[in-house]
């Protein structure tokens, strides 16, 4: 699997963001949020600079959902059955996309609050 073409690996990639698209119902929830920042990023006349730091915010949390999906996965096929160590693993991954949720929403409350305040 070593050494493969951009295309075949940017393949592998697309398609585990499609799966996680179609299986993970918090991955399509968080893409509909994007979908409606974005919107709301053009309605509202954002500037650069808080498309940026936005577009940031975004990549985080729909990385982070991505780790967590793999983790998930990953965890499951090996074993199956429930164990404390990994109920304490999928925590912490659904942790890491519970702060940078958060910290999106704080940073998207700052945008509305610059854009308001002028």
């Amino acid at each position: 699997m070593k050494n493969q073409s951009f295309f075949t690996r940017f393949g592998f990639a697309a398609a585990g963001i499609k799966t996680a698209i179609r299986g993970e119902s918090s991955f399509q929830i968080q893409v509909s949020i994007t979908v409606i920042v974005l919107l709301a990023l053009g309605i509202l006349q954002a500037t650069t600079l808080w498309w940026a730091i936005i577009t940031l915010c975004i990549a985080m949390v729909l990385t982070a959902e991505m780790f967590n999906t793999a983790l998930e996965h990953l965890i499951d096929h090996i074993h199956p059955d429930r164990h404390t160590a990994i109920g304490v693993a999928k925590d912490c991954a659904a942790g890491a996309v519970l702060i940078s949720s958060l910290a999106s929403v704080v940073i998207f409350g700052f945008f509305l609050i610059d854009r308001f305040s002028n």
